[in-house]
């Protein structure tokens, strides 16, 4: 009878812990929705322009809004009210309902993604196209989806935190997932500014990846138990976008809108991702090795800005050269609103001295210094998470 009732102890645990588990699997696939139909989304307006706001991407994106307002709502009830007392010792409070940290800012971000869907129709209808991928309903759209994404990794990283260790594994790769959609938004959202090969012989493209990417990639990994953590972080950031680049062309597509100087036939395809697991490996290991905060960060910064720099100057003219014309590699794709032209094979500005370069890379490893220390400290806070 003793072994008996064992079993069934062990059995009621393993279905407690699936069932505390699958509100973070539910989470991950509204963050996973999110990230696939932006880069979509951007797709559409870059191939078809602004026909609808029921577009597919969009419909995509507000699908990821609402399951994660939904899951985290039930959460937050079902800790409120029908939760066992460990869980409401492992939440937060906040008007009286209780539910776990993630699980509000999720449904905070939620929020803000419903509330842009009809300011953003409202801003179509009355200027046209967007300018830039940043317009004020985007802006409200942009900060609604980054608050999903965190609060998909405050909810991966607390649950990995207070694991034991027959599941810490499985639940440091997910949390090691959702930091590498939340680096996937990043980087979409940094498109205009850090995602083409004609920008990477300009200093201004490594002053903009050093912005955010360090502050992600040591934050997000400094808490993790994976041996690799920032390298795991950029690989799942890297097969996000190599998916996406390798399969919207394969679905045919005509531009809708005046003027077309770009006749394109298929969806395009974002930008080849960035090479970040190449700084990414060097932050595990100086992750590891290094003592003393302001050591490790200008460490980790110097590294980052120059191997990026090592990693896309000649990978830059690789992608600008006739041989990456392909399906695999996906260069040369532009917007249908685009005219063509010589600029499409050169980098951006044509003429840049060395001494003017020098200066920009300084200060790219100036920023990336700081937000390397800055993910130090968030990333030291984020290691102490649990609820």
């Amino acid at each position: 009878m003793g072994v008996l009732a064992s079993h069934i102890t062990l059995a009621r645990a393993d279905i407690a812990a699936s069932d505390r588990t699958w509100p973070l699997t539910a989470v991950l696939f509204a963050s996973g929705c999110i990230v696939v139909g932006l880069i979509w989304d951007i797709s559409w307006h870059r191939t078809i322009g602004r026909d609808t706001f029921w577009s597919p991407p969009h419909l995509l994106e507000q699908l990821g809004a609402l399951v994660a307002a939904f899951t985290c709502g039930w959460l937050v009830l079902r800790t409120t009210f029908g939760g066992e007392s460990s869980a409401r010792e492992t939440s937060v409070k906040v008007w009286g309902f209780r539910g776990p940290l993630g699980a509000w800012v999720c449904i905070w971000g939620a929020c803000m993604m419903v509330t842009s869907a009809p300011f953003d129709d409202w801003w179509h209808n009355a200027y046209g196209l967007d300018v830039k991928i940043l317009s004020p309903p985007h802006a409200v759209l942009a900060i609604g989806m980054i608050a999903i994404q965190v609060g998909a990794l405050l909810m991966a990283l607390a649950r990995q935190n207070r694991a034991t260790a027959d599941t810490q594994r499985r639940l440091s790769w997910m949390y090691a997932v959702s930091a590498g959609v939340l680096l996937a938004l990043q980087a979409t959202v940094l498109m205009e500014n850090a995602a083409f090969a004609n920008q990477m012989h300009n200093a201004l493209f490594y002053q903009w990846t050093a912005v955010a990417m360090p502050l992600i990639l040591v934050a997000t990994a400094r808490p993790s138990h994976l041996r690799w953590p920032a390298t795991a972080t950029a690989a799942v950031y890297m097969a996000i976008v190599l998916v996406m680049m390798w399969t919207l062309p394969l679905f045919p597509a005509v531009a809708k809108l005046a003027p077309i100087y770009n006749p394109v036939t298929h969806m395009v395809a974002p930008p080849f991702p960035l090479l970040l697991v190449v700084p990414a490996l060097a932050i595990d290991v100086l992750l590891r090795k290094l003592q003393g905060e302001w050591v490790r960060a200008a460490a980790m910064g110097t590294s980052f800005v120059l191997l990026m720099l090592a990693a896309h100057w000649w990978w830059s003219e690789f992608l600008l050269s006739p041989l990456a014309r392909n399906a695999v590699f996906a260069a040369d794709q532009w917007d249908y609103n685009i005219r063509p032209g010589i600029w499409q094979h050169q980098f951006w500005p044509v003429e840049q001295s060395w001494q003017v370069f020098t200066v920009g890379i300084l200060a790219a490893i100036g920023t990336a210094i700081a937000t390397s220390r800055l993910g130090l400290w968030i990333g030291a806070g984020m290691a102490k998470v649990q609820r």
